[in-house]
């Protein structure tokens, strides 16, 4: 059990700022989903918690029904005027160039040339985010003002990348807990310079891992993989078969920087505990979404694939697609907000929490009410009711030694008495201490009397 005071300190374990550092530190990489940028990422993420593992999957192994691609590398990539002006260049913006683009250099008709330019009409300024991880082509994503500026009859197009055999690279930490039963998170890494997608998450994680890793005695053991989208999630599902029969609940953490409330998109199995977890927590978040499961989204459509049918669900901000800055240029790092990485942060933390400490109370002294007063519990004295936010009082007691019959959870207790969690967890110490109360981690059938 973690104890209450320890996770307030886990709460304030870091801030606003030093999460945003992180976004700010990987923002300038270039990523795609093999290369030196997602290597680079996982390095830096290596370098700032203990235990990290980069796995290294040769191009063209089977997983599942995929195959790992060729490694992409990007040198330079430009469009010139006959005189020589860059007018695009990827080294002004990541996103310029289309993911995955194979090499391409001469001098072409603008008419080609449009063929091979990505833009949004809506957002005239803004420059999209476009791949073409299995489709092999060239291309360069630019803004409608830029595109609509290229009045030349050719151009010349110099694309200086390799394509070639080499290796999909996948980051993990694993952080043992006394239980072999595994909470799992995981994270998109593999996009240039997206801040909200999916860098936002990078650093909530990175953050959450050095808390979990100050923490001695944790009751599960916890699983955080760092993947490339898609390929990367199926890829270690591929390579972790049978790690996936320990995963209690999990999490897909995607764009957790915006001001907009949390969303929490369900897990397919909905009869999940997670499920029940994460909506019961949800509804105490102001401006706070459910969404049921649906196929499309991020990795946790791969977890929940019929196959697996894994306990994942996805925590979110504003969901993907909906809004405007989403897979532009404009998701800087102006748009991503320190205290909404912040909240995320202990957000996520509230959720280790109840794992943590949901177990099964049984009142040892069933037969009718024990007797409160001659334990010093009737009044509850101010000197055991426990921190200001969440101090337990007499109904709390009542509540949980009338439920504590084996059969219902502090968490069941919580909602059925419509108290905050901590405050019942609060309240189960003072009456396990005073001889009240045995905590099993599973259900009882059989309470027996004291």
């Amino acid at each position: 059990m973690i104890k209450p005071e320890f996770y307030s300190i886990l709460r304030n374990a870091t801030t606003p700022g030093t999460i945003f550092t992180h976004v700010e530190a990987l923002f300038p990489i270039f990523r795609s989903i093999t290369g030196k940028g997602i290597r680079c990422t996982l390095k830096y993420i290596d370098d700032r918690v203990q235990n990290f593992q980069m796995i290294n999957v040769p191009s063209g192994t089977p997983v599942l029904d995929w195959q790992i691609p060729d490694e992409w590398n990007v040198n330079s990539a430009t469009i010139r005027t006959h005189s020589g002006e860059i007018i695009i260049d990827i080294k002004e913006n990541n996103l310029h160039l289309l993911q995955y683009s194979i090499p391409f250099r001469g001098r072409i008709s603008r008419d080609v040339l449009l063929n091979h330019l990505f833009s949004i009409s809506e957002q005239p300024n803004l420059i999209p985010y476009r791949t073409s991880y299995y489709n092999r082509d060239w291309g360069f994503c630019v803004s409608n003002q830029q595109k609509d500026a290229m009045t030349d009859a050719e151009y010349d197009v110099d694309i200086n990348v390799s394509l070639e055999p080499g290796h999909l690279t996948y980051g993990e930490v694993f952080i043992p807990g006394r239980s072999e039963e595994e909470i799992f998170f995981s994270i998109h890494c593999c996009h240039p310079s997206l801040a909200n997608d999916n860098l936002s998450s990078i650093a909530v994680a990175i953050e959450l891992i050095r808390a979990l890793q100050a923490t001695n005695d944790l009751r599960f053991s916890y699983r955080f993989v760092f993947v490339p989208g898609t390929i990367g999630a199926i890829t270690w599902l591929a390579n972790n078969i049978e790690n996936t029969k320990r995963i209690r609940a999990g999490l897909v953490l995607s764009c957790l920087g915006d001001g907009s409330g949390l969303t929490y998109k369900k897990s397919r199995n909905n009869a999940a505990s997670i499920n029940r977890y994460l909506e019961w927590l949800i509804s105490n978040e102001d401006n706070a979404n459910i969404r049921e499961f649906e196929p499309y989204g991020y990795d946790e459509r791969q977890y929940c694939s019929p196959g697996f049918n894994l306990p994942v669900g996805c925590l979110m901000r504003s969901p993907n697609g909906s809004f405007p800055e989403y897979h532009t240029s404009a998701d800087n790092l102006d748009f991503v907000q320190p205290e909404a990485l912040f909240s995320s942060y202990q957000f996520i933390l509230k959720f280790i929490f109840l794992l943590e400490n949901d177990a099964y109370p049984v009142n040892r002294f069933p037969f009718g009410e024990p007797q409160l007063g001659r334990r010093g519990l009737y009044p509850l004295p101010a000197s055991l009711s426990g921190d200001d936010d969440n101090k337990p009082d007499q109904m709390s007691l009542l509540w949980i030694l009338n439920f504590a019959d084996g059969h219902h959870s502090f968490f069941d207790i919580a909602v059925l008495a419509e108290i905050s969690f901590q405050t019942i967890i609060n309240a189960s110490i003072i009456l396990q201490n005073s001889g009240l109360l045995d905590i099993y981690n599973n259900a009882k059938i059989h309470a027996t009397p004291g």
